[in-house]
């Protein structure tokens, strides 16, 4: 009877271990973890169990068997001559019982398998295993989501905490903190909306995500999806300025003579922009040709606003531009927004004063510090006898009056005093 129940634990055990690597198989296949990883894990687990369970004080060892998935629990003991731990130490001659060749300071492994031990370590290897299934989840979508930082992906508005929006990204909710949404904007449940990837951080409870609504690199981004010619390299960004939800400037530039680089980011009939726009709320956006000179350059930059003179100082990286008196508060911008983003979109300072302005105070005049000029020559406003003059090309500022785009700049949305602006 006995040798028949020893026979059937035994059947048993090796079932069980059968089903042990099989799981492991599965494991390693299907979560991508190393079945060598888990076996460690799981011989390091049981022995911090055994201590546990059995109280034991002794060196325990346990190895399980790569090939037969069976357990085996040791005990570590070093060879004397004359035992003072019966845990730690075995006599000289007790060791030689098991093998002659054993000397003084040797240490032998003695099986010390525990009452109970197979339950003891099938929890343990439960748990373990389970642990590692969440540690490689978290892992795999590390990984995949670290690989969309600095990215547009596309999310769903799932709820709103405190002043925070929760955004679902696939397996994964992001955050959209209150300082990278958009003024203004409110976000509706199950709203779809594209989001720039700030941050992916790893931490105990799994990664976390950090995206942005206002951050420049999402108007980028967003020109990159939608116009072939940024994507390919062909027309290049060279630089944006943004505040979020008001308005936006892009300086673009291609090396290739035959692609326009402003009409292939507009697109036919504005359509490529303006889905754009309309991704970000109606943000209005200037797209100007980028120039490696840096006083044409800056008077694109002041567009929708024509500019009439600049002359610039690269010690310091300042300019002064002349506008005619008609555009000056255009050029300026309600609370001085188009001047700021110039500022910011070329990187030098600007300081606008009005034709009459200039030529009242001699602005432009005997200035050997600003050695680099732009200027006009279509657009005189003072004649020969140096005389303001009246008579003007109305083409200069009948362009953004056609579209409305520009209808809510006023003259008094400033005084025509001397404005300068920085980065």
């Amino acid at each position: 009877m006995r040798n028949s129940k020893n026979a059937k634990n035994a059947k048993t055990e090796n079932m069980n271990s059968e089903e042990f690597l099989e799981a492991l198989n599965i494991i390693e296949k299907e979560k991508g973890i190393d079945k060598e990883i888990i076996f460690e894990a799981i011989e390091s687990s049981i022995v911090s169990a055994c201590k546990k369970n059995f109280g034991t004080s002794q060196n325990i060892k346990v190895i399980i068997d790569r090939e037969t998935g069976n357990i085996q629990c040791y005990a570590e003991k070093t060879v004397v001559e004359e035992v003072q731990d019966k845990n730690l130490e075995i006599s000289l001659e007790e060791a030689r019982q098991k093998n002659p060749h054993f000397q003084v300071g040797d240490v032998i492994d003695i099986i010390v398998t525990p009452k109970n031990f197979g339950r003891v370590s099938a929890q343990t290897a439960k748990q373990v295993v389970v642990q590692k299934f969440r540690e490689a989840e978290r892992e795999i979508l590390y990984k995949q989501y670290i690989n969309k930082e600095k990215d547009v992906v596309t999310g769903i508005v799932q709820r709103k905490e405190k002043r925070n929006y929760i955004i679902q990204m696939g397996k994964m909710d992001a955050i959209l903190t209150p300082n990278e949404q958009i003024p203004g904007e409110e976000l509706k449940f199950q709203q779809r909306l594209k989001v720039y990837v700030l941050e992916v951080r790893q931490n105990t409870k799994g990664p976390q995500i950090y995206v942005s609504r206002t951050h420049p690199e999402l108007v980028k981004r967003l020109f990159e999806q939608e116009v072939p010619e940024v994507y390919d390299g062909t027309v290049e960004i060279k630089s944006i300025a943004r505040e979020a939800g008001l308005r936006s400037k892009i300086a673009v530039y291609s090396k290739d003579e035959n692609v326009d680089p402003v009409g292939a980011c507009v697109g036919q009939n504005g359509y490529r922009v303006n889905v754009i726009v309309d991704e970000l709320g109606g943000e209005k956006i200037d797209i100007i040709n980028w120039d490696p000179d840096p006083a044409k350059y800056i008077a694109a930059a002041l567009s929708p606003s024509k500019v009439i003179s600049v002359k610039v100082n690269e010690e310091d990286q300042s300019a002064k531009i002349v506008v005619p008196d008609h555009q000056l508060s255009l050029a300026i911008g309600r609370e001085g927004q188009n001047a700021r983003l110039s500022a910011k979109l070329t990187g030098w300072r600007i300081d606008i004063k009005s034709e009459s302005q200039a030529y009242e105070t001699g602005f432009l005049d005997d200035d050997d510090d600003y050695d680099d000029e732009y200027y006009d020559d279509d657009y005189d406003l003072i004649d020969e006898d140096g005389d303001y003059d009246e008579e003007f090309d109305d083409e200069y500022y009948d362009e953004y009056d056609e579209s409305g785009e520009y209808d809510d700049f006023e003259e008094n949305d400033l005084d025509d005093s001397d404005e300068e602006y920085d980065e």
